[in-house]
C-alpha cells in the first residue's frame, strides 16, 4: 500500500469573509469525512488572532482527492473563495519521515 496523501492548506479570506469562509467549510466537513478515501479533513484557526483557516487532509490517493474536488459542495465553496479570498489557497504537500 502506498503512503497516504497528506495536504495543510493554508486558506486567507479576507475579513469581511472570514466567517462565510470558516462557515463553508465547515458545512462540508461531515459529508467529506464520509467519502471514500477520506482519513481526515480537519479545519483550524490562528490561535493568535490572525484571519487565515487552515485544513490538514489525508487521503487514500490521488484519486481520492480528485473526487472530493469533483463533489458539488466542494465545487461551490471553491466557486465562493473566488472572492472571498485575498489570495489564492496555499497547499503545501507533505510526506511521513518519521
Amino acid at each position: 500500500m502506498s503512503d497516504p496523501l497528506t495536504l495543510f492548506a493554508r486558506i486567507s479570506p479576507k475579513p469581511e469573509h472570514r466567517a462565510a469562509a470558516r462557515d463553508a467549510v465547515l458545512d462540508i466537513l461531515a459529508v467529506t469525512r464520509s467519502e471514500p478515501g477520506c482519513r481526515r479533513f480537519t479545519l483550524h484557526d490562528d490561535r493568535d488572532g490572525g484571519g487565515d483557516l487552515y485544513l490538514y487532509e489525508v487521503w487514500d490517493d490521488e484519486a481520492a482527492l480528485a473526487a472530493h474536488h469533483a463533489k458539488p459542495y466542494t465545487r461551490a465553496v471553491f466557486d465562493r473563495y473566488r472572492t472571498w479570498l485575498s489570495e489564492p489557497v496555499e497547499i503545501t504537500r507533505l510526506r511521513a519521515i518519521g
